[in-house]
């Protein structure tokens, strides 16, 4: 038998290790969460990032208007 070089082991292990991780209750239960609330993520990411800009436009219109018109 050939003696495993450390790289296969590290990298056996990390394969045993990841086997593992994903054969558990908990990462299956996240996976599954995380597919379904991942739209519902991206549209209030969406929607935050809207109301941000509105706000943003509007302040900057009001430093525009309180500058006199010489602001950028």
């Amino acid at each position: 038998m050939e003696k495993e070089t450390k790289e296969a082991r590290i990298a056996r292990r990390h394969q045993e290790r990841d086997a593992r991780m994903k054969a558990s209750p908990g990462y299956k239960t996240f996976a599954v969460m995380f597919t379904l609330a991942y739209p519902f993520i991206a549209v209030f990411t969406f929607v935050m990032s809207a109301i941000l800009a509105v706000f943003s436009g509007v302040s900057r219109a009001m430093a525009w208007v309180v500058s006199g018109g010489e602001s950028r």
